[in-house]
């Protein structure tokens, strides 16, 4: 069967990793995947993640969950922009996710960013999902 949406999917083994309290996730890989947890690991929300490859030609993505205090650091994380509906924000309209403490993850003109580096560099785009 195929997958409408792939980032919601990662999103939702990330949550459910957590909830039962694993060190690790994989997920399948892909472009999009692989910058969005590459922003995820620069706002330290996980250890990090590495490209597994497979015999077969396909990529499975291998996510190192972050927690502390025995508490996992995503509190919350989900999907906005969705394939049935997508969501834009200009400079001055984007979100901030928790009065700040939280980030909204965009795909911009200059790449998949953070809320504060797209206002840094002055671009809007697609949210593609808030976490916190």
């Amino acid at each position: 069967m195929a997958m409408n949406d792939p980032l919601g999917d990662m999103l939702s083994r990330i949550r459910n990793a957590q909830l039962r309290n694993k060190a690790k996730v994989s997920t399948p890989g892909s472009k999009l995947r692989a910058t969005v947890l590459e922003v995820l690991k620069s706002e330290g929300y996980i250890r990090g993640y590495a490209m597994v490859e497979h015999k077969n030609g396909r990529s499975e993505l291998e996510i190192e969950l972050k927690y502390f205090d025995g508490e996992p650091v995503i509190r919350e994380i989900a999907r906005v922009s969705k394939p049935g509906r997508r969501v834009y924000a200009s400079v001055k309209n984007l979100p901030r996710i928790n009065n700040g403490l939280g980030v909204a993850i965009l795909s911009t003109p200059k790449g998949v960013m953070a809320d504060h580096a797209a206002r840094d560099a002055n671009v809007g785009g697609e949210i593609l999902c808030t976490v916190f």
